[in-house]
């Protein structure tokens, strides 16, 4: 059969976004095969002074927005302006990330470009919303993740609240965005208009809390820090062994007397502390030593292949760099090579779904700014 074309072919997305989120989000859909006309002013996307830099380009910026086209436009300026209303009259998608009210200020809010075609579907994505009472506030990452409850479930039993260790509050974001549009493209589809799709990141995180949130809606327990260790079962934490540490996750029963027998420890599973899921979680300091007793004596790999020949989920601790040159990465074809026009060859992480009717979906770099502008123009037939 031949392959399908990529899912998004033919769909156009003018992309206001900047920074992270809303870039995230079009980057996703580049991925697809959208056409992303990514709009910045004349002095660029604020990532493009980002560090580290590779053939002047900022590698931040390259990482996450791959597959644009970019123009570049002075929004505050009446030319500007036209010109954005004239590529909206000709897109499916618009994707902003500004603070509430600043978007109408450039006369680019939904009010005005829906007025223009009442088919787009419009993103806002912004900290906390375009109403309530803190939707005035900015919001960088870690203010959504301070501001979701993250932070407080996040880090070591006894430490202070941490960060997790991406930003989690603008990629939850731009994911939830990014699922959002594709539902309303289906509905524009059956009802003949877009609609506006409001996006925080406070609440996108929020959402992804399922752990934390089943036990205090539904118990009234407050979740704290417990460091790697699972909140309802054990052992599901890391242990330390003879040089690293690694990953021991077990949630039933069955698991565990396979965990035992494989340490040569069988009769640890017939313990009462320890027979069940619940008793096992009671008694986790205890039953901690008792493995770690074990762990300690092996390295990573000798036991991680233990337990991986028993059927027990287990794995090292892998570090970024091991991720990368590892057999999986390798395999799935996670981190990928196109050609930037003045940056040379550069590393591109895409989405990682494969959309198997259509085969691999081509990969392509991040634009320099306003290197499409002409070419955009051309096309939609605006004056230049």
């Amino acid at each position: 059969m031949r392959p399908l074309p990529p899912p998004l072919d033919g769909v156009r997305v003018l992309d206001f976004s900047r920074m992270l989120a809303g870039p995230f989000c079009t980057a996703l859909l580049a991925d697809a095969g959208a056409d992303v006309i990514k709009v910045e002013g004349l002095e660029g996307d604020d990532s493009r002074h980002f560090s580290p830099r590779a053939g002047g380009e900022s590698c931040y910026f390259m990482m996450i927005n791959r597959g644009k086209r970019s123009i570049s436009l002075d929004l505050k300026s009446a030319e500007g302006r036209a010109t954005a209303h004239a590529l909206a009259a000709r897109s499916d998608i618009v994707v902003e990330n500004f603070r509430p009210g600043v978007a109408a200020r450039l006369g680019i809010d939904f009010a005005t470009l829906s007025a223009i075609n009442p088919k787009l579907v419009y993103a806002s994505i912004s900290g906390f919303g375009q109403d309530g009472p803190l939707a005035h506030r900015p919001a960088y990452d870690i203010i959504a993740q301070a501001m979701s409850g993250i932070m407080s479930v996040n880090g070591p039993a006894g430490s202070a609240p941490n960060r997790v260790g991406e930003s989690i509050g603008d990629i939850a974001a731009g994911l939830q965005a990014a699922w959002a549009i594709l539902a309303a493209l289906h509905g524009r589809e059956r009802d003949g208009r877009g609609q506006h799709l409001d996006v925080a990141m406070v609440d996108s995180v929020f959402s992804l809390m399922v752990t934390s949130l089943s036990q205090y809606l539904f118990t009234g327990a407050v979740p704290g820090r417990i460091g790697n260790a699972h909140p309802m079962s054990a052992p599901l934490d890391s242990f330390a062994a003879s040089d690293g540490h690694m990953i021991i996750a077990v949630a039933n029963d069955g698991l565990f007397a396979k965990l035992t027998a494989a340490m040569g420890m069988a009769e640890v599973a017939a313990d009462p502390r320890f027979a069940t899921d619940p008793a096992r979680k009671a008694n986790e300091a205890a039953l901690r030593t008792i493995i770690e007793g074990w762990t300690l004596r092996h390295s990573v790999e000798a036991a991680v292949a233990t337990l991986e020949a028993a059927g027990i989920p287990a794995s090292p601790i892998l570090s970024i760099d091991q991720v990368v040159s590892g057999v999986h990465a390798t395999a799935r074809g996670l981190v990928r090579t196109v050609d930037h026009k003045t940056a040379g060859p550069v590393p591109v992480v895409p989405q990682p779904v494969r959309f198997l009717g259509s085969g691999t979906l081509q990969a392509r770099p991040a634009p320099l700014l306003g290197e499409h502008t002409e070419e955009v123009l051309a096309e939609l037939r605006l004056p230049a």
